[in-house]
């Protein structure tokens, strides 16, 4: 079990269990099999993407809708609220057991996903998959804790800084901010540490879309959200992201001000 990029688990996740988690150097070269979730393409794996293209067989499961497929078995589906929810039915499909501790795992994927079943995907077969899972023992309260209610301090001070740096724009429903790498230092946090910043920054009624830029070497990391209006989806897929109609997110260069101007052009069209 792997993922790219620095091998990480942001401590909100610290719950779970990563016995099997190894770095992207230590990962098989060729697996006779290899399984990928929740990546809508290729080039989104990485450092495993070049295990990806030497796998004997590989499956891609998601839900992202720009997902195009790619591998050698492709188990998409837009309509599921989760991969974690594709997922189960694959456990399903295969007879194997899903215990409390996988269950937890699960449930996880799909709390997060669906942004505790408030996403406009969420329907009744997700919570009838998250209803099994909790009767296979997967604890809500563990979950919640953790993931929505456990941050260090430094995300106090951090989140003030950006949101107070938050703009408006009205005419386009826009509201937008972003976090620098002397963000994350004078507030000893990491990026993994923010991951509920975007949440923070599209709670405005005005934000019709709300954007959050996160400095990494080279540009910017930028995560989108939407109130439905308008596809961030594509918009992001524009840019070689992916996502989904309402929370997407890409990689670009250029300063703050560049970025979110080909953002606002996206918008105006």
């Amino acid at each position: 079990m792997s993922f790219g990029g620095p091998l990480v688990v942001p401590q909100s996740l610290g719950f779970l269990d990563t016995s099997l988690l190894v770095a992207a150097d230590q990962f098989p070269a060729a697996p006779e099999v290899m399984v990928v979730f929740d990546v809508g393409s290729a080039d989104r794996l990485g450092g495993l993407r070049s295990a990806a293209e030497a796998a004997g067989t590989l499956v891609v499961v998601d839900h992202h809708v720009t997902n195009e497929g790619f591998g050698d078995i492709a188990i998409i589906d837009p309509k599921a609220a989760a991969s974690a929810q594709l997922c189960t039915y694959l456990l399903d499909s295969l007879e194997w057991e899903i215990d409390d501790r996988v269950a937890t795992c699960l449930l996880t994927g799909i709390v997060t996903d669906t942004g505790r079943f408030q996403y406009s995907a969420t329907d009744g077969e997700v919570m009838r998959v998250a209803a099994r899972l909790l009767d296979a023992g997967a604890r809500p309260e563990t979950i919640g804790h953790a993931v929505y209610e456990s941050v260090p301090f430094g995300y106090l001070q951090a989140s003030s800084a950006v949101l107070g740096r938050s703009t408006l724009e009205e005419q386009l429903s826009l509201v937008w901010s972003y976090v620098t790498h002397s963000d994350l230092k004078s507030a000893s946090v990491t990026y993994e540490d923010l991951d509920g910043l975007i949440d923070d920054l599209r709670i405005a009624k005005e934000a019709g879309v709300a954007v959050l830029l996160k400095e990494v070497d080279g540009g910017w990391r930028v995560s989108m959200r939407s109130r439905g209006a308008v596809d961030v989806g594509s918009i992001a897929a524009s840019y070689g992201g992916g996502g989904h109609h309402n929370a997407s997110g890409f990689t670009a260069g250029g300063s703050v001000d560049e970025v979110v101007e080909s953002v606002r052009k996206h918008l105006r069209a």
